[in-house]
């Protein structure tokens, strides 16, 4: 039952004939789960709020950084530093006191997506890799969930609902019915590698928000069977038609097989170097291969004496320029992207003289360096 003050709130809402006082109180009622309080899961989360959620869940076990504000729109100078789904917590009951907030400090992993996932009614895919994106839709088919999808490049986007049952019992398709099996990190990378239009995150964030909304009252149509497509640059929009595949629920329960041989075919911890080490190696004039995996402009600002550079989505393509017969120390900002190219590496061409720099150029910078120009 909603309280006199809640009508109030949502007044607007109430007036709407397709919602009304039990389209409210279905909202109340209904729990759902935003993985990811980045630049999708910002604006998702602002909505679902002010629609009036009855209990929101943020799983993100980042913290804010000055390069999110741009699209990040939860949170602060003030807040760098501090975790996302804490800050994000308080933004949101200081807007809507009447729901429940959770907040989960953790990673969405195997080892805890059930049991955070089978709590909730609807999942909200605010990723921005696809390790979890499949562990989402995997662990969503189980569970018989809808969840939805959002992802951005650069200046376009991407909206779907997926493994939905609407109200006649059919089952719409799922996340591995039009992409049935995981590409590398390499191949298409997230934003922290190649920017994105700060706008972007918060168109898609709403269209996310709305199909939860119509999701849960019943309103509309359900992008679920539906692919929508958003250019921002050209004020475009295109939608193709998704058929879930009979084999749905035998691709989701397949990579639990996959990931246990991938398990397996790892016989090595990956190795790494911390920038002190390697400033001794560098004195010491070993012989080391230096291997850059930013992008130009980012090389441009700052970077090792000596290194090459070969962006990370270009590194398949010039696996021959990488050398075999010395230590090769690969190193990015932070050291994520190195760890994913030492990944894919080692796992798809048997690499085994690979080290990660630990804290990237950063690092070196802060730490070795302190007149390096940094970003």
């Amino acid at each position: 039952m909603l309280t006199s003050s809640e009508k109030t709130r949502y007044q607007k809402h109430l007036l709407l004939p397709q919602i009304g006082i039990e389209g409210q109180e279905k909202l109340k009622s209904t729990k759902v789960l935003v993985v990811g309080a980045g630049g999708l899961g910002c604006p998702v989360l602002l909505y679902l709020a002010a629609a009036g959620i009855g209990k929101i869940g943020i799983i993100d076990n980042d913290a804010v950084d000055l390069t999110n504000l741009q699209r990040q729109v939860l949170y602060k100078v003030e807040d760098i530093g501090n975790p996302k789904a804490l800050v994000a917590t308080k933004r949101l009951l200081a807007m809507n006191d009447s729901i429940e907030v959770e907040a989960i400090l953790h990673r969405l992993k195997k080892e805890n997506a059930l049991q955070y996932i089978q709590q909730y009614d609807i999942v909200v895919d605010c990723t921005d890799n696809f390790t979890t994106r499949y562990l989402i839709n995997d662990i969503c088919v189980k569970l018989n969930k809808p969840f939805v999808y959002g992802a951005i490049h650069q200046f376009e986007g991407q909206v779907s609902v997926f493994n939905y049952t609407d109200a006649s019992g059919q089952q719409g398709p799922t996340y591995r019915c039009l992409f049935p099996e995981q590409p590398s990190e390499l191949e298409i990378p997230n934003c922290a590698t190649i920017g994105v239009l700060g706008i972007l995150p918060g168109t898609l964030g709403m269209y996310q928000a709305n199909e939860v909304v119509k999701m849960v009252t019943g309103i509309g149509k359900v992008l679920s069977g539906e692919f929508l497509m958003i250019d921002l640059l050209e004020n475009t929009s295109r939608k193709i038609k998704v058929k879930r595949r009979p084999d749905a629920e035998q691709l989701a329960r397949q990579s639990e097989t996959q990931e246990q041989e991938e398990i397996a075919c790892k016989t090595n911890i990956m190795k790494t170097l911390s920038v002190e080490e390697l400033q001794e190696k560098i004195e010491a004039q070993e012989d080391l291969f230096l291997l850059d995996v930013r992008n130009p402009n980012e090389y441009e600002i700052c970077h090792l004496d000596n290194s090459v550079l070969i962006p990370m989505n270009h590194v398949p393509n010039n696996i021959k320029h990488i050398p075999r017969d010395k230590p090769v120390v690969v190193y990015c900002h932070h050291g994520m992207r190195s760890a994913s190219v030492i990944q894919f590496l080692e796992q798809n061409h048997q690499f085994d003289n690979l080290y990660n720099l630990t804290g990237g150029i950063n690092a070196w910078a802060y730490e070795i360096d302190p007149q390096m120009d940094t970003y």
